[in-house]
This record gives structure tokens, C-alpha cells and sequence, in this order.
């Protein structure tokens, strides 16, 4: 047999230097102090399941669950998700650290990512309930659901909807970055980009889901279905003295209870979509819209021209 010839080894080592120099590598490369990594995003994936099969007992996790062990399944699991997770915190803490060029230890980071995880994992009761009005909405809410159990273990907006009910809580407790990672591991598997600022009520609904975009400071109201393709952005970034945009201020849309937003729609801005208001079908809007109103595209207007006349 014919042997495949090695790799220069000169070709390797110019690789090596064109990608360790220094103006290349800059903005790419994470230099951490104190040798604490980044967050592993392999470990929080398996932190988000974990977390998902005590929301979801019998869907996800152990598919032999029985009522009678759920109780020490439940604390086992949470006992390894608040180890792993606090140090998940902790380097996150430690990655800010290293972004504001602090030369301290990270003594503090650490006391800081044992306390939030424990604030956190108090919320998961509520995080639970929340979960369990998303699912009884996607099912009374799609006529091809048979049962709130098939929306839990097949619907992509429950999926979205777990992820981002997680991160949310971490990103209201402060916790930089993993929010973020959370967010879009749910992003990559459903196509819902849902960032985990946004502030979303009970019984949310993403019908079908695919390309649906909803920004950081969007505040989404109860029983709210958005369709497939809908976008929820900023309108523009106003810019500091420097001319970079400015982080934080309200910009995206504040959707009120029992509004229906159908496919391709896109609102922008800080505007107001009003309680029970329903806006059609591809229609782009950047004002406010009143209560109970229907907002719907314009009527096509047909005009017949012969021989090429008005054209």
C-alpha cells in the first residue's frame, strides 16, 4: 500500500507562527488570571439536561422514574448541579474579572458563585410552574397536539422556553456569559433566538417557532403566541461620545397580555403592542399599537396594462 507522505514540517511551523502572532491572536485568544478557565460549555450542556429531568421527570433523564423515587432522584441530581454549577459561576465571575483587568484573587468570586447558585436553585419551584402554563398553552393553543406531554417532549418552543426560563434566572442574578451560552445551545437546536434578558409571562406560546428573534429588553406579557419568522429588535442603537452603542437602555418591543403575533412579522423599537391585539402576517412595525386593534397588510391592488402603456 501506498503511504501518504507527511505534512511539511516547515508548512506546520509557519502556520504555527502565522496564528501565535500577536496581532492576529489578540481579540481571539482568553487570557485568563488566577488559571481559572472559561465555562466549560460541555458542562453546562450536561447541567441543562440535568436540570431539564428534574423539570420534566419521565421526559427527560431516567425514562423509568417512578413517583416513589422521584424524591432521591431529585435531590441526587440537584446535589451535583449546584457543585457543578457553582464552579460554572465562578469561572464566569473570574472571566469578567479578567475583562475589567482586576489583579486580585478570585477569594470573592467564589463566596459570590455559592450564593447565586443557591438563589438560584430556591427559584426552581417557580421556573417549574412557569414551564408547566407554557405547555398547557402550546397545547391548547395548537390544534395537531394531542397532549401537554407531547408539547414538552417534541415542541421546539418548550425547549427554547426551558433554556430560557433557566438562563434568565441566572442573567437577573447577575451571572455573566452562561446565560448567554444557554440561550444558544437552545438557539442552535430550535432556530429560536431568545435572549435570556428578555422578561417573558406565563403561558408563552412559539407556534412551529423557526427563526423567531426576541432582543434583550423585550418584556412579553401572559398568553402571548408569536408565530414562526416573528421578530422582536431594536429599531436603532443610540451612540456614547465615543461612537459605540450604548448597552442596556430599553429598545425592543414591550408585548402585552393576549396578543397574537402571525409569521414573518417584525417590530422594532420600544414600542407597544397593546392586550389582545393581533398583528398579521409579514407586517412591519415601529409604533405603538392600541389594545384589541388588528394590524393587517394592505389590500392588493390589481391594475391591468396593455401593450406596455404605464409601465
Amino acid at each position: 500500500m501506498e503511504q501518504v507522505p507527511c505534512c511539511d514540517p516547515q508548512l506546520i511551523e509557519s502556520v504555527v507562527e502565522g496564528l501565535c502572532r500577536e496581532r492576529s491572536r489578540d481579540p481571539l485568544v482568553h487570557r485568563h488570571h488566577h488559571d481559572v478557565p472559561l465555562p466549560s460549555v460541555e458542562t453546562l450542556s450536561e447541567i441543562m439536561e440535568m436540570l431539564r429531568s428534574v423539570l420534566f421527570p419521565g421526559y427527560f433523564g431516567p425514562s423509568e422514574l417512578r413517583v416513589e423515587t422521584m424524591r432521591y432522584y431529585t435531590g441526587a441530581t440537584l446535589d451535583r448541579v449546584e457543585r457543578l454549577l457553582s464552579e460554572q459561576v465562578r469561572r464566569g465571575f473570574c472571566y469578567e474579572c479578567t475583562l475589567a483587568r482586576r489583579k486580585e484573587g478570585c477569594e470573592g468570586c467564589d463566596a459570590r458563585a455559592r450564593n447565586i447558585t443557591d438563589k438560584f436553585l430556591q427559584e426552581l419551584p417557580r421556573v417549574r410552574d412557569l414551564l408547566a402554563t407554557d405547555a398547557m398553552a402550546a397545547y391548547e393553543g395548537d390544534p395537531a397536539a394531542l397532549s401537554p406531554g407531547e408539547t414538552v417532549f417534541c415542541y421546539p418552543s418548550m425547549t427554547a422556553l426551558a433554556n430560557h426560563r433557566i438562563a434568565h434566572e441566572l442573567f437577573r442574578l447577575g451571572v455573566p456569559l452562561i446565560p448567554r451560552i444557554l440561550s444558544e445551545q437552545a438557539h442552535s437546536k430550535t432556530g429560536i433566538d431568545l435572549h435570556p434578558g428578555a422578561t417573558v409571562g406565563e403561558r408563552f406560546f412559539m407556534d412551529h417557532g423557526t427563526g423567531i428573534v426576541i432582543g434583550e429588553t423585550c418584556i412579553i406579557g401572559n398568553n402571548v403566541r408569536l408565530y414562526q419568522g416573528v421578530t422582536l429588535g431594536a429599531k436603532s442603537f443610540p451612540l456614547d461620545e465615543s461612537g459605540n452603542p450604548i448597552k442596556g437602555i430599553p429598545r425592543h418591543p414591550v408585548v402585552e397580555d393576549d396578543a397574537i403575533i402571525y409569521a414573518g412579522a417584525t417590530i422594532l423599537g420600544r414600542v407597544t403592542i397593546g392586550k389582545g391585539a393581533v398583528v398579521g402576517g409579514n407586517v412591519w412595525l415601529t409604533r405603538d399599537v392600541a389594545p384589541g386593534s388588528r394590524i393587517l397588510q394592505g389590500r392588493l391592488v390589481e391594475t391591468a396594462f396593455q401593450h406596455g402603456a404605464g409601465i
